[in-house]
């Protein structure tokens, strides 16, 4: 007997009504300052850094378009915020590893992108070599740990 393993990617189609669904979480400024979460690839990105991810983005996203075609919707990118909202609470309450479980990977990796660091007035570079200017603080505050006899067995 063989077992069928579950696609570990999504397909095209997949791609783009998640790009939607991820700009109704993290949806683009309407000045164009700040992408929306779809509009940045972060579909392809959590695709690549949670591969384990990729079954239940299936099933949230079939469970989706099921509603939507039992509310006769063709299009979730032409729905209004609110509509998207109510859609996407409903598939949270029938999938809750769906809708739930990706907002923290949707924020977390939304928030490392190159693009919105920019909007936000960040670097998007690593802090090694050129390093952060840190505050200078009051060492004196470390005489309490400093005096105190150790607390540990010399070896």
């Amino acid at each position: 007997m063989a077992i069928e393993e579950a696609p570990s990617e999504l397909s095209n189609e997949e791609m783009q009504f998640l790009a939607q669904v991820l700009d109704a979480i993290i949806p683009p400024d309407e000045d164009g300052g700040s992408p929306g979460a779809g509009e940045v690839g972060l579909g392809d990105i959590l695709q690549q850094k949670s591969p384990a991810l990729v079954p239940v983005l299936k099933q949230g996203l079939t469970a989706l378009s099921r509603e939507m075609e039992s509310r006769q919707l063709v299009d979730f990118g032409a729905l209004s915020p609110n509509e998207k909202c109510s859609l996407l609470e409903r598939i949270g309450g029938q999938h809750p590893d769906f809708f739930p479980g990706l907002l923290f990977p949707v924020y977390a990796n939304y928030y490392q992108q190159p693009r919105v660091l920019k909007t936000l007035g960040l670097e998007a570079r690593t802090p090694y070599p050129l390093g952060y200017d840190l505050e200078s603080g009051d060492l004196d505050l470390l005489d309490p740990v400093r005096n105190r006899p150790p607390f540990y067995r010399r070896c």
